[in-house]
């Protein structure tokens, strides 16, 4: 097994793959672009964001489906290489990479030009910059797991704020000022500024390059690609509406904080509110609001910028187009260091160089209108081709082929030819070149090209793993089908000095149930854990890790053999291992889940432990955590009470009784001795219950003894004691919430944290009401 052969896990669901894009999108563009646009198109600028939005919708829907059907990382890169060969790969990998850094070069300035509120070349402004952008590049080094959840709740601020602004602006609008309605350029500037806007909108391609982490992909990619278009274009035309019908032209194109300025007219109609001695004045208060979500929207912009352009890297490097050495990750940090360091000198670079704002965000559009304009192209191609492998979840309605794809594609081109307001012209000794009607725009976005094919030809060419529509493999086949009707067990494998007796555990659990080998199946996980900041795909990097979880799994397949007993295996790379075990049991209709437990807890903010604490908590099958399992479980005690659990709790000990025929199995009862010696016989109401749990776990009488302790002192206590003269204990877990129990220090916490043999904690099968929150995501996510 090789990284390529492991699983990526698909935890995102729709509002995550929607967040994620958005979270790009609602950025720079919508607090530092109304300024620039204005001037540029007038009121008519809302047209400009309009255009933007349609073409990248096209886009998105081309992009959906090639994502779906050759769902890897790399996004437009990856689908580009594999439909038209490395040529072209390389230009749009070069693209996609310098398309996102000067991306985040312009969002850098629009951070400091709001952060200070002075313009985009001053010093300080570009001093701001280049130490954010350090900071962001810093952070990503490291990588750091609460990125991803703090990107979220900037995306809902953002968005609630800019609503907020909306809401109170329309109140304000002058419609004398939405007169003329276009700049002295006209029309034709208008679809200029189409392409300056563009950059607003490449926030979904990071949709594109986690298709692999996506779930049921054939349904959320499309629509969070779609979703995360749509409302951007909405919010950036409603957000121009109310700019330019507050504020005249010139005084929005001379703002340093456009949207700041704007939320200060607005808000001043409410005029002040005097608390005590101070008066609070709504217009400073609206201002202000809008600078730090300004701030915060650049912050975020540029952070998933820098991620994704880190992937572009990966991609290019597994394709042999860059060399490897980018892609080395890090031995502490387990991040792409190298990538994200050369990304981040260049940023640098961009933020402290001569380029006005409005070029780095021009230049990032004209990328990445290439890249898309060639995403349609690949469409095309493996329409008309149709490769072995190509069947992707999503495909364009056959009402909309091939117009979409055409269609996108010449307006990409369209908006290109019409971008950047100076045509290239300079001096040479006393002589004066002008490169008319070419655009420094135009002029900079063919000489990334240029070099990109100048690598082509001098480096990757020869080196570049070639790519065919019919030979090369472009999408993972199909899952083997599921068959329900079987029992399965599925063992989470991360230690191999303890994955053999599990795996023995499991084939007791599951021969206990089953009339033959056909009925019953095992199937051993191991999961990787990536930060956010590696693509999980990168694994294949890290040989050491993925060669210990090769030799896992092989061993575990070694042990199955042994005991004659049918396993699978399944190795998965993903960004929580909870998580991700939450998925294979839905995935695979699990009937239980056994996996091995340390016993103590590294963190005080888990219980049972970060992986553990999901599966007790929300796992639909039966669950069992056994600490310092043996090969032979020698004599075993269950504890027969009236928790919910205690059934399961004895028909895990009767399995394991069955199994090892060398093996005991008791059923104990505590009981509290009667103060006043009232008649009550509590020696025969432990024999009931011990019956009881019995009858419920399927044991015959002679599957086990009973034994009834009746003590004057703390039943927890002697049942404690009692417990030590056996090897392994199986215990339930008590309460309707297990880590709520747990919480509070329940007897089989206690036993498991004292004991010092082999403890099953057994849960049964849990089908709990969903709470008004996960009600509403799920019914979202239809």
């Amino acid at each position: 097994m090789t990284g390529r052969d492991a699983e990526l896990a698909r935890d995102l669901g729709f509002l995550e793959a929607y967040t994620l894009g958005l979270g790009t999108m609602i950025g720079a563009g919508i607090f530092v672009l109304p300024g620039i646009v204005a001037e540029s198109a007038g009121p008519a600028s809302m047209i400009s964001f309009s255009i933007g939005g349609i073409v990248a919708l096209l886009a998105a829907l081309s992009l959906s489906e090639l994502a779906t059907g050759m769902p890897k990382a790399g996004g437009s890169y990856y689908y580009v290489n594999h439909a038209l060969g490395s040529f072209f790969g390389t230009i749009i990998g070069f693209g996609m990479w310098a398309g996102l850094m000067f991306a985040t070069a312009f969002y850098m300035l629009g951070f400091g030009q709001y952060l200070l509120n002075l313009p985009s070349d001053a010093a300080a402004v570009i001093l701001a910059g280049l130490v954010m952008s350090a900071i962001l590049v810093a952070i990503n080094y490291r990588g750091v797991k609460e990125t991803g959840s703090l990107q979220n709740v900037i995306v809902i601020f953002l968005v609630a704020l800019i609503l907020v602004f909306i809401a109170v602006g329309l109140f304000a609008i002058d419609p004398d000022l939405l007169r003329p309605f276009t700049a002295d350029g006209g029309w034709p500037a208008v679809g200029a500024t189409a392409g300056t806007v563009f950059v607003t909108f490449i926030g979904f391609e990071v949709i594109a390059t986690s298709a692999e982490e996506i779930e049921d992909p054939g349904r959320n990619l499309p629509l969070s690609m779609i979703a995360a278009v749509v409302t951007p274009t909405i919010l950036y035309v409603f957000v121009m509406l109310v700019s330019t019908g507050t504020l005249e032209i010139p005084t929005l194109a001379d703002s340093d904080v456009p949207v700041a300025d704007v939320a200060e007219a607005t808000a001043g109609m409410f005029g002040s509110l005097s608390v005590g001695p101070y008066a609070l004045e709504f217009a400073a208060i609206g201002s202000t609001i809008m600078i730090v979500g300004a701030v915060l929207a650049t912050i975020s912009s540029a952070n998933a910028s820098i991620l994704s352009a880190a992937r572009v890297n990966f991609a290019m490097g597994r394709d042999k187009i860059l060399t490897n050495w980018l892609n080395e990750i890090h031995e502490r940090y387990r991040t792409p260091y190298r990538a994200i360091l050369a990304t981040g000198l260049v940023i640098l670079a961009l933020v402290a160089s001569p380029l006005p704002i409005d070029t780095l965000a021009d230049v990032a559009s004209f990328m990445f209108l290439i890249t898309y304009a060639l995403v349609h192209v690949a469409v095309i191609v493996l329409r008309r081709a149709e490769p072995d492998g190509y069947e992707p979840d999503f495909r364009i309605p056959s009402g909309l082929y091939p117009v979409v794809p055409v269609l996108g594609f010449l307006a990409c081109l369209a908006v290109m030819v019409q971008m950047g307001e100076a045509d290239v012209v300079f001096s040479i000794g006393e002589s004066t070149v002008s490169l008319a009607p070419l655009s420094w725009v135009q002029l900079i976005g063919l000489v990334i090209i240029a070099l990109s094919i100048g690598w082509y030809v001098f480096y990757a060419k020869e080196r570049a793993i070639s790519t065919t529509l019919i030979g090369e493999a472009v999408a993972p086949s199909e899952p083997a089908s599921i068959d329900e009707d079987v029992y399965r067990v599925v063992v989470p494998v991360s230690n191999p000095e303890t994955q053999r007796p599990l795996i023995r555990y499991a084939a007791a659990s599951a021969a206990s149930v089953a009339s033959g080998d056909d009925d019953v199946e095992l199937v051993a996980v191991n999961v990787i854990e990536v930060p956010p900041q590696t693509s999980p795909a990168q694994i294949e990097l890290e040989e050491e890790r993925v060669e210990r979880q090769r030799d896992l799994l092989e061993s575990a397949r070694g042990v199955a053999d042994e005991l004659d007993v049918p396993l699978r295996t399944r190795a998965i790379v993903g960004r929580n291992a909870g998580v991700t075990l939450l998925s294979v049991l839905e995935e695979e209709y699990a009937d239980h889940v056994l996996l091995g437990w340390q016993g103590e807890r590294r963190r005080r903010d888990v219980l049972f432990g970060s992986t553990i604490d999901p599966l007790l908590e929300r796992a639909p099958c039966e669950v069992t955590l056994v600490k310092d399992p043996t090969e032979s479980p020698g004599d075993i005690v269950t504890l027969a009470g009236s928790g919910p659990h205690a059934p399961v709790s004895a028909r895990r000990a009767g399995e394991l009784g069955r199994t090892f025929p060398e093996s005991s199995v008791t059923l104990l009862n505590v009981q509290s001795k009667p103060e006043d010696g009232d008649g009550v016989d509590v020696e025969s109401i432990g024999r009931d219950t011990i019956d009881a749990v019995a009858t419920d776990a399927g044991l015959a009488r002679d599957d086990y003894e009973s034994q009834v302790v009746v003590t004057e002192g703390d039943v927890r206590e002697a049942l404690l004691e009692e417990i030590t003269a056996y090897e392994t204990v199986c215990v339930g877990a008590t309460g309707t919430s297990t880590v709520a129990q747990a919480l509070y220090g329940s007897i089989p916490q206690r036993i498991v944290t004292e004991s010092d043999g082999t403890v099953l904690m057994a849960r049964g099968e849990q089908r709990t009401p969903r709470t008004f929150r996960q009600a509403l995501i799920q019914r979202l996510e239809r």
